[in-house]
This record gives structure tokens, C-alpha cells and sequence, in this order.
């Protein structure tokens, strides 16, 4: 039974970040051929549009390495926020004043 427990908590990580990362690519391709990917009227919020998904995953690694937590899981979970953070951003409107 502690060989089964064992090989769980070694596959349970590679399972949920392995859903998470298919979940997130197959929601940006089926964005990108609709032609709905965010697009933003100046050159430095699209280049933060851009960056958000990377800098949540760079964000989830840092914590996952502060709270002893695996990495992996970590910038999994930090992919999948920074793609939350993606659909937010990209949702909301520039103020021109």
C-alpha cells in the first residue's frame, strides 16, 4: 500500500499540471483561429498582454520555492493563473484619459 501511495504522489503532479498546461494551450489555439486572441491599442499593454502568462508562471515557481511546495506544481498553477490573468486583462477596456 506504501508503494501505491508512493507512486501517487509522484504522478499526481505530473497529471494535474499536464490538465492544466493542455487546458490552457487548447483554449489559446482555439482563441487564436476564431481570431478572439486580446489585443490592446498600445505597444506596451499588448507587450504586458504578452507577459502575463510567463510572469505567472515565473510567480508560481517563487512561491511553490517559498512554501516548499513542488515546482512543477507550482509554475503549473502559475500558468494557468497568469492565463486567468491573460482573459482579464485582455477583457478590459483602455482608458484614453
Amino acid at each position: 500500500m506504501d508503494v501505491v501511495m508512493g507512486i501517487m504522489k509522484i504522478l499526481a503532479p505530473i497529471v494535474i499540471v499536464g490538465a492544466i498546461g493542455l487546458f490552457v494551450v487548447l483554449r489559446l489555439k482555439h482563441k487564436y483561429n476564431n481570431g478572439t486572441l486580446g489585443k490592446k491599442k498600445t505597444k506596451s499593454a499588448q507587450t504586458l498582454l504578452d507577459s502575463l502568462i510567463p510572469l505567472g508562471m515565473i510567480l508560481g515557481c517563487l512561491i511553490s520555492v517559498i512554501f516548499n511546495m513542488n515546482v512543477g506544481l507550482g509554475a503549473g498553477v502559475g500558468f494557468f493563473l497568469g492565463y486567468l490573468a491573460y482573459e482579464i486583462y485582455s477583457k478590459k477596456e483602455e482608458s484614453t484619459s
